[in-house]
This record gives C-alpha cells, sequence and structure tokens, in this order.
C-alpha cells in the first residue's frame, strides 16, 4: 500500500531537488521531508538553528529555509548578504563540493569585476561557471541575502521546474543578456 506523503507533488519536487543538489548526503532530504511532513517537529529539533533567522515556529516555506540551511551545513551552499565582498564571495564559492573541476576563475583575471556590486558580481560568476559547464542558482529565500548553490549547467531547467512544483523560486546566475 502506498504511504500518504507518496502522493503529495510539493513533497516529491522538494525530495527531488534534494536529491539534485545533494546526491551523497541523504541526511538533506530527510531534513527538508522532515520540515515538510512535521514542521513542530523541524522546529523543535533545529531550533538554534532556526533562531538565526528569526524562526521560531512553523511557516509555509519552512521547509525551503530547511533545504538552505542543510545544503549549507553540507557545504553545497554558500549564503551572500546583499553587500557582500566579491573576495568573500569568490572564497566561499571555491569551498563549495559542487564547485565544477575546471575552475571558474582561472578565465577572468583576478581583479577582475571586484568593483561591481553584489548582484552583479554574483551574475558574473554564474557566467563564468556556465563557461566550465557548471551553474549557480539562488534559492530565493525572500531575504536580502543571495542562497546560491552550484550544479551542472545541463540540470539548470530541472532544478527550475521542480522548484516551481514546490512552490519557491530559484534564479540562475548569469543567465540575463541584459547584464554586464
Amino acid at each position: 500500500m502506498p504511504h500518504p506523503h507518496d502522493a503529495d507533488p510539493v513533497r516529491a519536487s522538494l525530495a527531488g531537488i534534494a536529491a539534485l543538489l545533494a546526491p551523497a548526503h541523504p541526511g538533506v532530504a530527510e531534513e527538508v521531508l522532515r520540515a515538510h511532513d512535521s514542521p513542530h517537529d523541524y522546529v523543535d529539533a533545529f531550533a538554534d538553528r532556526l533562531d538565526d533567522r528569526g524562526i521560531d515556529e512553523p511557516f509555509d516555506g519552512l521547509a525551503w529555509i530547511a533545504l538552505v540551511d542543510a545544503l549549507a551545513a553540507h557545504g553545497l551552499l554558500a549564503e551572500f548578504d546583499w553587500k557582500e565582498d566579491p573576495q568573500e564571495i569568490r572564497a566561499q564559492l571555491r569551498t563549495l563540493e559542487s564547485r565544477p573541476s575546471a575552475d571558474p576563475w582561472a578565465l577572468f583575471e583576478a581583479d577582475a569585476d571586484t568593483t561591481l556590486p553584489t548582484d552583479e558580481f554574483l551574475d558574473a560568476c554564474g557566467r563564468h561557471y556556465r563557461e566550465t559547464g557548471a551553474a549557480l542558482a539562488v534559492l530565493d529565500i525572500d531575504s536580502d541575502c543571495y542562497p546560491v548553490v552550484g550544479l551542472r549547467a545541463v540540470r539548470a531547467d530541472e532544478l527550475t521546474a521542480l522548484a516551481g512544483r514546490a512552490g519557491f523560486p530559484v534564479h540562475h546566475l548569469g543567465t540575463d543578456s541584459r547584464r554586464p
């Protein structure tokens, strides 16, 4: 007999996103699904982590926050402030487990683009990652920060589709041709 959660398309999409972004870390999916299935239990279990975000009770976007936090805890997501220093962005992107095998930074000068505002610098990073077959995406949490994940560029549309089915926005960096 199928489990009642099996028919839940949001749950299935969240599980798909976790599998896509953290294939070697099943604990990510476990945390996300716990936040979706048992939000009060999740809030109790991760009270310290959630307190840093000002969250003390369940809300509609809890599973998305759980995804962001679990990915960050496993070195698969870097979260940047809206006015982050470009060198700090580069340093954190270099530590991501999902970074491409070819170094995107070798494609442009060490000091290039370092005077850009955070959003423009992240878009420049996204363009350079695309040149190596990788992609950077923002898992939008409706905040003034940028939770950024890396993945293979050929899977970017899959991430967008899964996130859309789950009801959460994803923005791919470096794909807007109007950006400098």
